[in-house]
């Protein structure tokens, strides 16, 4: 079973280590560029909500999520607060690959966002090669349209 903790200081430099891996870089593209929103996440981007995804008390990957009303992105802008979020995630660690982890890691996003506002929609867009990432959204419940996935509220 995974879980998810809120991203501290001791994380970062296992967080750089995971964004500069070669399967990673391939979605991700700038380790630098995610490394300094942690960084500013108290400050420019403290809209962002960051997390460590733990098996036990193995860190195995990283998590975010956020209103897309804060981000205003040229693929889905919204015009109200706390409406439509959206999610990034990654499993850092080769050994817990393709094992259905990237699964839980979206359905432990959507509870943390419906804790927060449980009438809202969540948009996703990730790579339409990222095979394994497109399959963890539709086991989830989401439904591609529009070039992106979008989970409707009231699904849970």
């Amino acid at each position: 079973m995974l879980f998810i903790k809120p991203k501290g200081d001791s994380d970062i430099k296992q967080l750089e280590v995971w964004l500069n891996k070669e399967y990673i870089l391939k979605w991700y593209h700038d380790a630098s560029e995610w490394l300094n929103e942690i960084k500013e996440r108290n400050d420019s981007f403290s809209f962002l909500h960051h997390f460590i995804v733990l098996k036990g008390n193995v860190s195995i990957g990283f998590c975010q999520y956020y209103d897309c009303f804060d981000t205003q992105e040229e693929w889905y802008s919204i015009s109200w607060l706390n409406k439509v979020f959206s999610i990034d995630y990654l499993i850092g660690e080769e050994e817990y690959l393709g094992k259905g982890y990237g699964k839980q890691i979206v359905e432990l996003l959507i509870h943390e966002i419906y804790k927060l506002s449980p009438k809202t929609e969540i948009v996703v867009q990730p790579d339409n090669d990222n095979v394994a990432s497109c399959k963890a959204l539709l086991a989830n419940g989401f439904v591609y349209d529009k070039g992106y996935f979008a989970f409707k509220a009231g699904r849970f």
